[in-house]
């Protein structure tokens, strides 16, 4: 009932109000992102994981795999998924 939340948590929300002030301040649009060069880079850390991780079960289902072959492959496609579906950006809110 009421509102969808914005906000996975109170820290997320702090991050918000942050990164609002901060473009504030830089006189940068409202949808300018800032993120800090090591957030970027484990982003694009897991994203090379995940994206390794799909050419494999792609190129598993090109040969005649086995069942173990098969799950072990899809476990780990899971597995480098991480916490992505917590990685969520919106007009006010970020994580």
């Amino acid at each position: 009932m009421g509102r969808p939340r914005l906000y996975c948590g109170q820290a997320c929300r702090q991050r918000a109000y942050e990164q609002r002030s901060a473009t504030a301040k830089a006189g940068l649009s409202a949808d300018v992102v800032l993120v800090t060069r090591a957030e970027l880079d484990g982003l694009q850390d897991r994203l090379y994981q995940l994206r390794c991780a799909i050419e494999d079960v792609q190129t598993l289902l090109t040969e005649k795999p086995t069942k173990v072959e098969l799950e072990r492959s899809l476990a780990e496609l899971v597995r480098s998924t991480g916490r992505l579906d917590r990685l969520w950006l919106n007009g006010k809110a970020a994580g």
